[in-house]
């Protein structure tokens, strides 16, 4: 059974900096963080794998950096973001498959576990 809980979310201005993490507990392949801000669809943000293998959203890339450190009990996937904007405000979640996912996009329906979210906020 995997379950995943996400911490780290906050409110903080614009240009800002923010570490989420994900407590990843039974095995998994693939994971990623998935933003949904009110009234808009779920969306990728940043993906991983246990091989290493990273995919960004256009959005972020430059500005966020996922990790997944495995050396920890449980594992943890981090999502580092730096130079927040106000556009970035949304809850955040974890997500993650046991399968090596292609990363050719980041699709919620990829993903079968995933966590409780966490909020984030940017102010301008």
């Amino acid at each position: 059974q995997v379950q995943l809980v996400e911490s780290g979310g906050g409110s903080v201005q614009a240009g800002g900096s923010l570490r989420l993490s994900c407590a990843v507990s039974g095995y998994t392949a693939s994971m990623g963080w998935f933003r949904q801000a009110p009234g808009k669809e779920r969306e990728g943000v940043a993906g991983i794998d246990r091989n290493g293998r990273t995919l960004y959203a256009g959005s972020v890339k430059g500005r966020f950096t996922i990790s997944y450190d495995y050396r920890n009990n449980p594992p943890y996937v981090f999502l580092q973001m730096n130079n927040l904007k106000p556009d970035d405000t949304a809850w955040y979640y974890c997500a993650a498959v046991q399968r090596y996912l292609p990363w050719s996009q980041l699709v919620p329906t990829d993903f079968k576990y995933w966590g409780q979210g966490t909020q984030v906020t940017v102010s301008s």
